[in-house]
């Protein structure tokens, strides 16, 4: 891969693809791994193991995971004391997804 001065893209690149391009230097710069996030919530596997009712293997099975249904990435947020948002962005604006996986149709 050939690397080029951020200068030079810029003075070449279309003003879409340059906001795109800092969208997504956005998003990666706030992500964060689960495992990250327990921590920084100052749980052990142990303690987010016994909240979401499974064994700590699981837990650690469970971060390691590249892919994960929403309703399951949503009961590890709640059993870490917050709440999981959805939101699609459009060049046109965002919209906060009704949350999939709520049983009996319920949002949050």
């Amino acid at each position: 891969m050939a690397w080029h001065k951020w200068e030079d893209v810029r003075a070449k690149a279309a003003p879409e693809t340059i906001e795109a391009a800092l969208r997504d230097a956005e998003v990666l710069a706030t992500a964060i791994e689960l495992n990250e996030l327990r921590r920084a919530r100052k749980l052990t596997q142990e303690q987010l193991a016994e909240r979401l009712g499974i064994r700590q293997s699981n837990v650690s099975k469970l971060e390691r995971r590249a892919d994960m249904h929403v309703s399951t990435l949503r009961d590890v947020v709640e059993a870490m004391g917050g709440e999981l948002r959805l939101t699609a962005r459009f060049a046109d604006g965002e919209f906060e997804l009704d949350f999939i996986g709520r049983a009996n149709g319920a949002t949050a």
